[in-house]
């Protein structure tokens, strides 16, 4: 007989995944530096850093203001005159260097600006 988790074991009471972030993780990250600015979606407050890493899932954003685990939010990020929108939450926080981020919907025509992102990163390998 298999082991088989419900979603509600696999979260916890907010709402976050219990494993551990490496553990969270099904995309490859790539290391990538892009403009981002964002807006808590409860609140209004912005701020702004630079990614640091990207990938299909999401990003690492290291800012001096990182917004807490669990906000939502709007996601800029901007590069060489290609810009891309998400809305995404926040999974881990490091306190003075940024947060990591799921990304919750990417717009279809904002999909294809991810995808060749990543595509020149690999290459760029």
């Amino acid at each position: 007989m298999k082991n088989v988790i419900s979603m509600e074991e696999h979260l916890n009471k907010n709402g976050l995944r219990s494993l551990p972030v490496r553990d969270r993780r099904y995309a490859i990250r790539h290391p990538f530096a892009a403009d981002a600015t964002f807006l808590d979606l409860e609140t209004g407050a912005s701020a702004d850093g630079v990614t640091s890493d990207l990938s299909m899932g999401g990003c690492f954003v290291c800012t001096s203001k990182p917004l807490a685990a669990g906000c939502r939010l709007r996601l800029t990020l901007r590069r060489k005159e290609q810009i891309l929108e998400a809305l995404a939450v926040v999974r881990i926080v490091k306190p003075r260097v940024g947060m990591g981020l799921e990304f919750l919907d990417v717009e279809g025509r904002q999909q294809s600006t991810l995808e060749r992102w990543l595509e020149q990163s690999r290459s760029d390998r």
